[in-house]
């Protein structure tokens, strides 16, 4: 999957003018004509190997997994990553195929500011010149990450408009791009967006869960029987299941933002209270209001608070080989705190949705089952705001 015009079932596609549609195809014909040559392979494992810091090791957790008592914990360090999160690994492969296609700038979205900081890095390092497109919100509370995108030479443009979130970036990035389609690049964040994205961002991912099963069992000699990530747009889950898809004895669980609570209006629980639509050139579940336009959402994490999600996801979730659940702000700074106190790491408040479901999870199962949760994300950008609301 996806087939030809991109959909994972009945989710995807190219919902976008005939010009645009044209572009995505060029996009999509370099992209697989790229990734099948050894050159680029090679290159890529390589800077994997010598720029990121991969493999990204697996941490048994026991100290956590003591707290929470039942199941064992173990944690997919992408937090480990150069740039501090997963996004690294699909920013390296969107700046080689920039520029492979002869592309002039390289644009894009970011909302807690790790997608800007990976893609301003991978920019740096193969030359060609970015700019991120980030809410003021945003700006105002990931500053660590702010100062480091300007640090790395890329343009930062704060979008005002809005909800001055991450939907508001993605709007403002794309209407930059409509400005030259041909000569621009817009390197998407998550596994959203038209066709070819989701696929594309999707593989460059994968490699988190093609070392982690690997890992997993030479470690323990079998398979996770859970393995759970963080769900927004959907990346690094997506990137951490894809290996695991055909293991039926492992469950797969994304964790989505519950925000302030699923009764009220501020959250960011697609999955679970999401209908059918379209939203950014694609089709997926959304929360939308009755005429079908996004309604504004919220979460403690800035990367999380999408009205959308990946394509894939939403055809993983009916076909029921997927299941989502939501985390609250509470029970997400909770993680935050119990992690960094517990075992020495400071999680990205993202990532503390899956380690926050994980050591509920933990409590309800024996001590010989195992969960691994993919810790995505550091917390450095985040410290200062959660010392500031938790008045620590």
């Amino acid at each position: 999957m996806p087939d030809q015009r991109g959909y994972f079932g009945e989710y995807g596609g190219q919902i976008i003018p005939p010009e645009l549609q044209s572009v995505m195809n060029e996009i999509d014909v370099a992209y697989e004509e790229i990734r099948q040559t050894k050159a680029f392979q090679d290159e890529l494992a390589d800077l994997y190997a010598k720029y990121v810091g991969r493999p990204s090791p697996i941490f048994h957790a026991k100290r956590l997994t003591e707290k929470a008592g039942g199941a064992q914990i173990y944690l997919k360090r992408e937090d480990l990553n150069h740039t501090g999160a997963h996004k690294i690994n699909h920013c390296l492969g969107e700046a080689l195929l920039a520029k492979f296609m002869g592309k002039t700038k390289v644009l894009a979205e970011t909302g807690a500011g790790q997608h800007g900081v990976a893609l301003a890095s991978a920019c740096a390092l193969v030359g060609i010149p970015c700019e991120i497109h980030m809410g003021a919100i945003d700006i105002a509370k990931e500053h660590p990450n702010v100062v480091k995108m300007k640090i790395l030479g890329c343009k930062l443009v704060s979008v005002d408009r809005g909800t001055q979130t991450l939907k508001d970036a993605v709007d403002s990035a794309f209407d930059e791009y409509l400005l030259d389609p041909q000569n621009y690049f817009y390197a998407i964040g998550s596994v959203v967006g038209p066709h070819p994205f989701p696929k594309m961002v999707r593989d460059f991912q994968s490699i988190i869960g093609k070392e982690a099963r690997q890992q997993f069992q030479q470690q323990n000699g079998t398979l996770p029987d859970v393995v759970t990530a963080c769900v927004g747009g959907g990346s690094n889950a997506m990137g951490m299941f894809t290996a695991f898809l055909d293991d039926d004895s492992v469950e797969l669980v994304g964790v989505e933002p519950a925000g302030k609570g699923l009764d009220t209006n501020d959250h960011a629980a697609t999955m679970t209270l999401g209908t059918k639509g379209a939203l950014h050139g694609f089709e997926c579940l959304t929360l939308q209001d009755e005429n079908g336009e996004p309604l504004p959402v919220y979460s403690i994490a800035s990367g999380l608070d999408y009205p959308g999600v990946g394509p894939q996801h939403c055809h993983l979730k009916d076909i029921k080989r997927v299941r989502y659940e939501a985390i609250d702000d509470k029970e997400c700074l909770d993680a935050f705190i119990t992690l960094s106190r517990c075992e020495g790491i400071i999680p990205a408040l993202e990532s503390a949705h899956a380690v926050a479901y994980a050591t509920k999870l933990a409590a309800t199962l024996p001590a010989d089952k195992t969960i691994l949760v993919n810790l995505s994300g550091r917390g450095d950008k985040d410290a200062d705001f959660v010392a500031e609301t938790l008045a620590l």
